[in-house]
């Protein structure tokens, strides 16, 4: 059995710590998903409930919150069935995170994943652009939503950069006949 050097635990905690923390931000944007009307009317009643609702400014981020809550608001009183198309999303979250258990466990042999996750990320911008512009989407949180994916990638090229520093050690190993 192959010994791991220190350097080498020391590049695998690291990796494990930042894709802890990016599985732990699929899992919380996924659980978030289920609860988005009482969210939204958290929210509201922090920027001042209806009567900032009332002052705010049309097209600005406070009105837009309060359009948010209201049409989700309407929409779930008169189509709750809509809701499921969260859940699933929520569950989309949930399930893409559980896939990373296998670069947690061996980045090396399981790095595919930290390349098909990073791919996703890039895939969420024409998303974000395209679909966000056919649904009329403002054009400012069409950018917040590419930064998931900018912001996604960062943690996962790193963890990609670690995988390939783990391989090229363990292949020098093999090499050396450790």
């Amino acid at each position: 059995m192959a010994t791991v050097s220190d350097a080498d635990q020391l590049v695998l905690r690291r990796l494990r710590w930042v894709l802890g923390l990016f599985v732990l931000g699929l899992v919380a944007s996924g659980v978030t998903a289920f609860p988005l009307t009482l969210e939204l009317k958290l929210l509201t009643s922090m920027l001042g409930g209806d009567a900032a609702a009332q002052t705010a400014t049309s097209g600005g981020l406070v009105s837009s919150v309060f359009a948010v809550r209201d049409g989700l608001t309407d929409t779930q009183a008169k189509y709750p069935w809509m809701a499921y198309g969260t859940d699933w999303l929520a569950f989309a979250h949930i399930a893409i995170a559980v896939f990373f258990a296998g670069p947690l466990i061996d980045p090396v042999r399981n790095i595919w994943v930290l390349r098909a996750g990073v791919i996703a990320c890039a895939l969420v911008i024409p998303l974000a652009l395209i679909c966000g512009e056919v649904r009329g989407i403002p054009f400012g949180w069409r950018l917040i939503d590419c930064s998931f994916g900018v912001f996604g990638a960062i943690p996962l090229l790193y963890c990609l950069r670690l995988a390939a520093q783990l391989e090229h050690s363990r292949a020098a190993g093999v090499r050396a006949g450790r």
